[in-house]
Parts: C-alpha cells; sequence; structure tokens
C-alpha cells in the first residue's frame, strides 16, 4: 500500500533522528563527565535505547496491526508478553549496571544513568508520540512539522528586516517582531497548506491494516475533517473580505491551533535548548559533532509539537473507534463473545433502536 510505504519512510527517518539525537545528548555527557575511562558505559546507553525502542514500538505495532500479528505463531507470543519480554530486557540492563559499577567512580556512574534516562525520556517518547501522528493519517504528521520549520524561517526574516526589541535573555538574537510575524506568517501558511493535503486521501488517510485483503489500506472514506463544509464568516470578516460564507475543511480550523502553537510555544524548546547548552557551555549542540549543525537544534521545537499533537488528537479530535473495538472483541473467547452479543443486543432492545426477535 501506498500509505504504509509513505508510513514507513518516514517512520525511518524519525528513528535515525532519534537516535542520532540520542547520540548528540549522551556524547555531551561524556564530554562534561570526561567519563571515558567508565568501564561499560557506552554499550549499556544503547542497550537501554534498545531496549525502550523495543517497547515503544512494539506497543504501536500490537495496537496497528493487530490482525496482521494474530497469524504469525511467533509474533503471537512476542506481542502476548510484550510488557514481560520489554520489562525483563530493562531489568537485565539495570542488573549489569549494578555490576559494573567501580570504587572509584561510584558518583559519575550515576550521574551517567541518570543522564541516559533522562535523555531516553526526551527522546523515545517524544519520537514514539510522532508515530503514532504518522499513524492517525500523514497530514497529522506533516502540518505541525512544517509549521514549526515555517515559524524558524519566518521568525529570522521579520526578525532579520524589523528586529528591534529583543525577547528574552536566553537567545539575543531572538525579538518580538520576529516572533509576532512569525506568528503570522505560520497560521497563514498551515491554513493553507492543509487545504492543499486534504484534498489528498493519501496524506488524510489513517494506516490501518485490513485483514480482508492481507493489506494496509490506501483508501478509505475520508473522515468529516476532510470534507469540505460551509462556514459563515464573523460579521468582522465579513466587512473586510466581502464573502457571508466560505467553503473550507473543518481540519483547517484545526491547523490553526496547530500553528498558533507552533509559533507561540515551538519557540520555547528553542530556548530550553539554549539554556541547556550555557549550562554546559556548548554554543552549538554541533560541537560535539565535528563539521555538523547540531540536529537537536532543529528538533528541540518539535519535540513538544509531537506531544501536543496528540494531546490534541486524543483530546479534540479522536472518539471512540469501533474498528479497534472489533480487533479485540474478535480476540476473545467464542463464550465471552456471544455474552457480549446477548448484553448488546438486549440493550438495543431497551432502547428500541433493534426489533426484539420472536423465538423466545
Amino acid at each position: 500500500g501506498g500509505v504504509l510505504g509513505g508510513a514507513l519512510v518516514f517512520l525511518g527517518l524519525v528513528l535515525s533522528i532519534q537516535v542520532k539525537c540520542y547520540h548528540e545528548i549522551i556524547t555531551i555527557g561524556y564530554r562534561v563527565y570526561h567519563s571515558y575511562d567508565l568501564p561499560w558505559f557506552r554499550s549499556l546507553s544503547w542497550y537501554f535505547l534498545l531496549c525502550v525502542n523495543y517497547f515503544f514500538y512494539g506497543e504501536t505495532v500490537a495496537d496497528y496491526f493487530a490482525t496482521f500479528v494474530q497469524r504469525r505463531e511467533q509474533l503471537q507470543f512476542l506481542i502476548r508478553y510484550h510488557r514481560f519480554i520489554s520489562f525483563a530486557l530493562y531489568l537485565t540492563g539495570f542488573c549489569m549496571f549494578v555490576l559494573s559499577l567501580v570504587k572509584k567512580h561510584y558518583r559519575l556512574q550515576f550521574y551517567m544513568f541518570a543522564w541516559t534516562h533522562v535523555t531516553l525520556l526526551i527522546t523515545v517518547t517524544q519520537s514514539h508520540l510522532v508515530i503514532q501522528n504518522l499513524f492517525e493519517g500523514m497530514i497529522w504528521f506533516l502540518v505541525p512539522i512544517s509549521s514549526v520549520i515555517c515559524n524558524d524561517i519566518t521568525a529570522y526574516i521579520f526578525g532579520f528586516f524589523f528586529g528591534r526589541t529583543p525577547l528574552i535573555k536566553l537567545s539575543p538574537k531572538k525579538t518580538w517582531e520576529g516572533f509576532i510575524g512569525g506568528f503570522f506568517s505560520t497560521v497563514v501558511f498551515g491554513f493553507i497548506f492543509s487545504y492543499f493535503l486534504a484534498q489528498h486521501q493519501y496524506f488524510v488517510c489513517p494506516v490501518e491494516y485490513n485483514s480482508e485483503t492481507n493489506r494496509f489500506m490506501t483508501e478509505c472514506e475520508p473522515s468529516e475533517l476532510f470534507q469540505m463544509k460551509k462556514y459563515s464568516v464573523p460579521p468582522l470578516l465579513q466587512a473586510v473580505l466581502g464573502w457571508e460564507t466560505v467553503n473550507m475543511y473543518p481540519f483547517q480550523m484545526h491547523s490553526i491551533a496547530l500553528s498558533t502553537f507552533a509559533s507561540l510555544i515551538g519557540p520555547f524548546g528553542g530556548f530550553f535548548a539554549s539554556g541547556f547548552k550555557r549550562a554546559f557551555k556548548i554554543k552549538d549542540f554541533a560541537d560535539t559533532i565535528p563539521g555538523h549543525g547540531g540536529i537537536m537544534d532543529r528538533f528541540d521545537c518539535q519535540y513538544l509539537m509531537a506531544t501536543f499533537v496528540h494531546v490534541y488528537i486524543t483530546s479534540f479530535i479522536r472518539g471512540p473507534n469501533p474498528s479497534k473495538l472489533l480487533k479485540q472483541l474478535l480476540i476473545l473467547q467464542p463464550e465471552q463473545q456471544l455474552s457480549v452479543y446477548k448484553t448488546l443486543k438486549s440493550h438495543l432492545v431497551e432502547k428500541g433502536i433493534l426489533q426484539p426477535s420472536l423465538r423466545g
């Protein structure tokens, strides 16, 4: 399926960025704590990264590809005991760490242990959320990311030409003018960009596995968000535009929320990163990787954004999902399925939605 192909490319991209960020932050930790002579430490850091990724990606797979997995015996075992296996893997790492403690380095080793865990928390959970957004439909992945990038660029341009008033002590280059200019341009950009993406099923369909055809679905009935609707223009704007109603996709309204977040809160991710760099006397995260403009610099804002989009979808967009519920019902034992069926039937009869059957 085309959707899956595209999704997998992005998935790989997200994963590689995550590994790169992790590497950068861990390397900073090394530089800061000069911990090159710590035994095992490097391999343990990567081992933990592996475990945590295994856990999160496994959860996603179990969630989205349930029917796909049921046909494969070996996979069933992995899915069934997924949490247990993940935890066992983690515990192995934990015990290895305890065994690797050396008398002269106790404090340093615990520093690095904490450093690894905080880094894992930031990088892996975020990239997991990015993937979840991706599976909701590619548009939920593309609009937020391009909004952050657009805000970066427009804020810089406005700041460059009109910047007078500094915004925050942490980043001397950031100005109020850039901040406000970036905000308006990003909202306009997000609105127009969503309009173009919303027209194509490729971008709006969630990634779903179809058990009948054994394929990933590329076509779907786009949800109401991506179907044109008539909106009446608020009286204030009517005077300006001269239109009473306007045709647009409901998603475009949501895109305004997304770009507002990207331009108001997004920059704080950047300030956070510059504070972090000051703390460890790193001008640019890049110094840790020679000849490269720190990847973290580009992704500090994306991280907050991913969480926001996820929270936004679960809070305001996603209702109860019949197909997911059905998947779970089909896993039950036959007699459990029957009792669910009977309960549901008597409930529907009571409500008068279903005619009671004549046979008693």
